[in-house]
């Protein structure tokens, strides 16, 4: 009997690929034949080629502005480029399924899908659907949603709730192993700070201009890749561009966190319970969509809220010292969440679309 083959496609932010990084094991273990397909150097080739069991495809991909620019015009070759690739890699593959994080490249994978017939599964993580998930809602059979709130935004019958998933192996982190990394002592409280994966100047710059006015506190901050500030030699304060394998054991570590709010990276610190305070991309730079996943976090009690136009050094220095006073508040409030059977549900839905 021949193995049941999917194809994974996501990209342009760790957020697009995070959930494709929690279905791979639970694929791999089901004795699932996995391929995926991204762009050639995107975040998701980075992340994903590297895992053995899985065989990486790159493709050529554009760039979806909501603005006029004069690349959109170069980027219809790209487009129509990427979608022809897509198109033969997957009628020579011949997948069972197509699971879809969302991204451009997406949705030039879900257009291929759909001209070879082969059934898809996507899913939208945040609020609101963004503008390559509402494309792709065309063409899929299931919009999978972490917020029952977005099945609103999608057409009838095509949303199925099945809520946040978080990657089982954050849950195995050790915080002693964290401490070692960044060699910070036992007697002092943690802060992980985090701008994603791409990082955030705003955030970088206001938290290292107050190191100096956090001395009761050890600072962990990946700030983004080509964001180190190697002049920057605190005592307690320790800078990543990135982090993969070692991330479990520092959300672990810390004591608190300060982050933008982006859906997967959100609900996973919500699942480690830890007390968050959240600066969400602007409504300039993004869709609003983390200021709606920030707004629903804060209403349920789970995080400090601080809009982008209003951050300041006493502003988010007040925030830091009012979470980890209340740490426990929140905490306990985190207690009653669970998310535990999300990724199941999302393995039966392809398995059944599989069918």
């Amino acid at each position: 009997m021949n193995k049941p083959k999917i194809l994974l496609t996501g990209g342009g932010s760790a957020g697009h690929i995070t959930v494709n990084l929690a279905l791979i094991p639970l694929l791999v273990k089901s004795g699932w034949e996995i391929f995926y397909i991204g762009s050639f150097h995107g975040i998701e080739h980075e992340l994903i080629s590297q895992i053995t069991e899985v065989k990486y495809y790159g493709i050529s991909t554009g760039k979806l502005r909501r603005y006029f620019d004069l690349q959109n015009f170069t980027d219809i070759f790209r487009v129509v480029r990427g979608v022809l690739a897509a198109y033969r890699i997957i009628r020579r593959e011949k997948p069972n399924v197509v699971f879809s994080k969302g991204g451009f490249v997406s949705v030039l994978v879900v257009i291929g899908s759909k001209l070879n017939n082969i059934p898809v599964i996507a899913h939208e993580s945040d609020l609101t659907p963004g503008l390559a998930n509402r494309i792709n809602t065309y063409f899929a059979r299931k919009i999978c949603t972490t917020f029952v709130d977005t099945i609103e935004h999608l057409p009838k019958n095509k949303g199925e709730f099945i809520g946040a998933i978080v990657r089982p192996e954050l849950k195995q982190g050790d915080a002693e192993k964290g401490r070692s990394l960044c060699d910070f002592n036992a007697d002092k409280p943690v802060i992980l700070v985090t701008g994603g994966s791409l990082g955030s100047t705003y955030i970088n710059q206001t938290v290292r201009s107050l190191c100096d006015r956090l001395l009761e506190f050890q600072i962990v901050h990946i700030c983004g890749k080509g964001n180190l500030d190697l002049s920057l030699q605190h005592e307690g304060y320790r800078q990543f561009e990135y982090v993969s394998e070692e991330l479990a054991d520092l959300m672990h570590l810390a004591d608190i966190v300060i982050s933008r709010a982006g859906s997967n990276f959100i609900f996973e610190f919500l699942a480690l319970r830890k007390p968050m305070i959240l600066i969400p991309l602007s409504k300039k730079s993004s869709r609003g969509d983390q200021i709606d996943n920030a707004k629903v976090f804060e209403q349920q009690g789970f995080a400090e809220v601080i809009l982008e136009a209003d951050l300041t050094k006493n502003l988010l220095l007040d925030k830091i010292q009012t979470v980890f006073d209340r740490r426990v508040e929140y905490a306990d409030r985190m207690k009653n969440w669970n998310s535990d059977d999300a990724l199941a549900k999302l393995f039966s839905l392809i398995s059944s679309a599989a069918e």
